[in-house]
Formats: structure tokens, C-alpha cells, sequence
């Protein structure tokens, strides 16, 4: 879900003036706190030295400045996901800017537990989240809450992950292994002693809006919740329940500075803004210099074809990952899932080599399935009904998704790439990858093979093979509501 909810823009002089404390710091009445937040980074670093820049500069004239996020500060960059020690310059970065807290996202177990366990321990700053149970994982067990601490004022701040039809979070189940989780919102409720003992309670979500309401509506103990995961723009505090919820969109494109006002253990005000990072007009020079090291890649940097015209969106995007696969691998049928597809376009031009893991940065591996026509159909249906929405991009065939009053697929209109209706007698060979093998609902009594080479690999490999590629406009998918 990605929601703008309108326009906002404050200069930086603006904003620093009015975050000059003129409240009293020294606790001898109401106290004065600033929580930086961002959420949804997915390693993306080019504003990194303009949040130090602005954070620094907070810190220079006010005494409780702090910076958290929300989640899913990995997966969206090759110069972070596909260095040899993954994820460690989001990490770096990260400590240059002073971040206090983050929460876990979904995005978070993509490096995989041993590599996540390392990212923790080079922190300077912890991961929570009350609905995660490591306890038979090779995952270091991330604590519940956080107390966040601006002279003698206390607010504790409680973790929560989202989690998926399956009642886990949005990664690769391999990468999963061993952990339990909990409803969310559910286990929030063992906390509301926090409430009880401080005065305060503040959540650092990573539910998505969507969870982020019905979380106020059972926990109206909650001042504020900062959350994550939806990639919604916020920039007036939505209200629910009487709980301020607040998100900055993603990419690291803003920043959320929200000001609390304490007395006598008590929130008495939230003030919130929202920050484009591009009315930020200076740079902090040694994080500069980190974010330029690290983008300064050769190898990432290498092209290997050419789009002769622009791919853009997500049939032009999905449908050139699936004509690799099926070229690659030889398979009759391909599909990619939407939320793998992880950039919005690809201009003309070169293609480099980043780009392809900017555009599926998953390592998932392909994976081929016998299937006839009804386990075919059985797989777009079911996939449709997750969000109500086309979910797969097709190579090898096109496809109409009929639906009824409640906007569920009830049938599925499948051909060739040539119109011709498939034989429902024939076995199809169908590549997918290994996130839709693993948890996605389907009909098969195929078991499913591995290629043993990632769906990125695969892309890599097609386009330097093609040398040159383009996309002819033509919708792959349709939606037909029954009459």
C-alpha cells in the first residue's frame, strides 16, 4: 500500500528555528524530546549524509534529539546487498548518522540470520520486536521494548513485525527457520504495563498502515505510532482511537521529525513534519565521502545490454524477468510475482549490472514445476486473491482473470502468446521463483526442481546473450469482471 497524504514543505532554516528549545531541558518542568524517523530505507544510501547533516544540526542546538527506524533498512541496493559482508555499509552509515533504535522488518531476514546476527552486533544501536520468539534460531533474540531516555524522562518504545497470510513475515521462508511469531497486535497487549509504570508508551511498527489503525484501536495506551512497511507518505498524523500514527514514505526520501512535549511523566503534546530530504541543501562531508566510496563499485557499475526502449512498470519490468527465465531455462511458462519487482523502470540506454539486483534483489532461485492447465490457473487465482489484483507477470502465455461481485478470481482465461487456448491435457514446464514456490497457494503434485541459479543470474545472463532488448507495450495480464 503507498499513500500520499498531502503535500507538505518546510525549509530547513524554518524547521531548525522552530526546534530551538524554548521549553525548559533541565527537568524542571515539561521536557522537550525529538525523534528523527525514517522507514523503509531499503539500502538506499544517496541521502544518508544529508540525514547526518540535519540530525547533527538538531543536536547542536537541542539536548534530546534521537533517531530511529522502522524497518527494512536492507534489500534495494546492490552496493549493499551484494558486497561480500552484505548489508554492512547500511550498517555503517547508519552508526555515522547516530541512529538510536530500529525495529525489525521483513526485509531484515533477507540477509539471513547468521549474516543479521552480524549486522546486530556491528550496530550502535539495537533491533526490537515483541512478536518474535529466536528462542530454536540461529538468530540473536532482539528485545521486546527499548527505553528511551532524555534526562530523568523514560518512554519505552515497543517493537512489532508484521506478518503475512502465512503467520510470518514477508521474506523467504528458508530464511525463517526456526523463528516463531506472534500476532502482533495481539501480543502488544502484554505490554500496556509499560504504559502503566512510565506514563508513556510509544510503538515502532513495521505493519503497514494497515495494521498500524487497528493496533491504535486496540491499544489506545499508545501516544504515538511510528511505523513502517506500507511505504506511506505521511504528512498530517493520522488520528485513530485518539493515537497519533505517523510514516515517511520510503527510500530515504524524508525524514519524520516528531517533537514530544513531556510533564510529569506524561506526553502533553506531539507535534509532527514531515522532511523532504532534497530541501536539505548540505551534507555532512565524512559520510559524504562513505556514500561516495561505496557507490564507487566498477563491477556494478558494468553494462551489459541495452534497452532500446524504456521498460517501464510492471508488465514491461516482470515481463522481461520472465522471458529470461523461459529463455534461459527453456521453459514453456513463466511467472514473477509484483512484489519482486523492486524499481519502477529502466530507462533506454545501457543496463548495468546494478540494475538488475536494483530490480530483483532477492537471490531467489529459480524453480520448475510440471503443471497442467487447471494447476496453472489454480496458481494466477490464487495469487490474485491475495490483493484483489494481478499479482504475476506470464512469459509464454497471456492471461484474462474473470472475477466476481466481491472482486475475487473465479476463473482464468489462459492462451498462448499467439491467442491459442492451452491444451488442458499437456504438462507444462513453468518457472517461478523460490519465494512463490515456497509461499504461495497453489495446486501441484509436482514437487518443483531448482535450477541452482538465481532469477538475478538468470536476467544477467539472458541480457548479455540478447545483447539488446526492448518491450512492445502489450499487457500480458487483463481483469474481467463477471457480468
Amino acid at each position: 500500500m503507498k499513500r500520499i497524504l498531502l503535500p507538505f514543505f518546510l525549509s530547513l532554516s524554518i524547521i531548525l528555528i522552530s526546534a530551538h528549545p524554548a521549553i525548559s531541558q533541565k527537568n524542571k518542568g515539561p521536557v522537550e524530546v525529538i525523534i528523527l524517523h525514517v522507514n523503509d530505507m531499503h539500502a538506499k544510501i544517496d541521502n544518508m549524509a544529508k540525514l547526518a547533516y540535519f540530525a547533527d544540526s538538531l543536536r547542536k542546538i537541542h539536548p534530546y534529539v534521537y533517531l530511529f527506524a522502522a524497518g527494512d533498512n536492507f534489500t534495494g541496493n546492490p552496493v549493499v546487498d551484494m558486497v561480500d559482508d552484505k548489508g554492512y555499509p547500511m550498517i555503517d552509515l547508519m552508526n555515522q548518522c547516530g541512529f538510536t533504535l530500529s525495529t525489525m522488518g521483513n526485509h531484515e531476514f533477507d540477509l539471513g540470520q547468521e549474516a543479521f546476527n552480524r549486522r546486530q552486533k556491528q550496530a550502535d544501536f539495537p533491533f526490537i520486536s515483541c512478536n518474535i520468539d529466536a528462542s530454536g534460531a540461529v538468530l540473536k533474540q532482539p528485545k521486546p521494548f527499548y527505553i528511551l531516555k532524555a534526562g530523568i524522562v523514560k518512554i519505552p518504545v515497543l517493537g512489532i513485525i508484521q506478518l503475512g497470510e502465512n503467520g510470518m513475515p514477508d521474506s523467504h521462508p528458508s530464511r525463517l527457520t526456526g523463528v516463531k511469531f506472534t500476532d502482533g497486535i495481539a501480543k502488544a497487549g502484554e505490554y500496556k504495563y509499560l504504559k502503566d509504570k512510565y506514563g508513556m508508551l510509544i510503538a515502532l511498527t513495521h505493519l503497514g498502515v494497515e495494521g498500524d489503525e487497528p493496533l491504535a484501536k486496540a491499544m489506545p495506551q499508545f501516544d504515538l505510532i511510528i511505523g513502517g512497511h506500507s511505504h506511506t507518505t505521511i504528512t498530517t498524523p493520522m488520528v485513530v482511537n485518539g493515537v497519533k500514527i505517523v510514516q515517511t514514505g520510503s527510500g530515504l526520501k524524508n525524514v519524520g521529525m516528531t517533537t514530544l512535549t513531556v510533564d510529569r511523566k506524561k506526553i502533553t503534546d506531539i507535534k509532527y513534519q514531515l522532511i523532504p530530504l532534497a530541501s536539505v541543501k548540505s551534507t555532512n562531508a565524512s559520510v559524504q565521502a562513505a556514500v561516495d566510496k561505496y557507490n564507487d563499485n566498477q563491477e556494478l557499475n558494468r553494462t551489459i545490454s541495452r534497452a532500446e526502449s524504456d521498460f517501464t512498470g510492471e508488465n514491461a519490468l516482470g515481463g522481461l524477468m520472465t522471458d529470461a527465465v523461459t529463455n534461459i531455462h527453456g521453459v514453456d511458462i513463466s511467472f514473477q510475482n509484483t512484489g519482486g519487482i523492486r524499481i519502477g523502470s529502466i530507462p533506454k540506454g545501457d543496463i548495468k549490472l546494478k540494475d538488475v539486483y536494483r530490480l530483483d534483489p532477492f537471490g531467489n532461485e529459480v524453480i520448475v514445476f510440471k503443471m497442467n492447465v487447471a494447476e496453472i490457473q489454480s496458481l494466477i487465482c490464487n495469487a490474485f486473491n491475495r490483493n484483489k489484483d494481478v499479482d504475476l507477470i506470464p512469459s509464454g502465455v497471456k492471461y484474462t482473470i474473470l472475477t466476481d461481485q466481491n472482486g475475487l478470481c473465479t476463473a482464468v482465461n489462459l492462451t498462448d502468446t499467439k491467442g491459442n487456448t492451452l491444451d488442458p491435457n499437456k504438462e507444462y514446464t513453468v518457472g517461478v521463483n523460490s519465494y512463490i514456490a515456497a509461499s504461495y497457494k497453489f495446486d501441484h503434485r509436482d514437487a518443483g526442481a531448482s535450477q541452482y541459479k538465481t532469477t538475478a543470474q538468470t536476467l544477467i545472463e539472458y541480457l548479455i546473450k540478447v545483447k539488446n532488448v526492448a518491450y512492445d507495450g502489450v499487457p500480458r495480464t487483463g481483469v474481467k469482471p463477471e457480468k
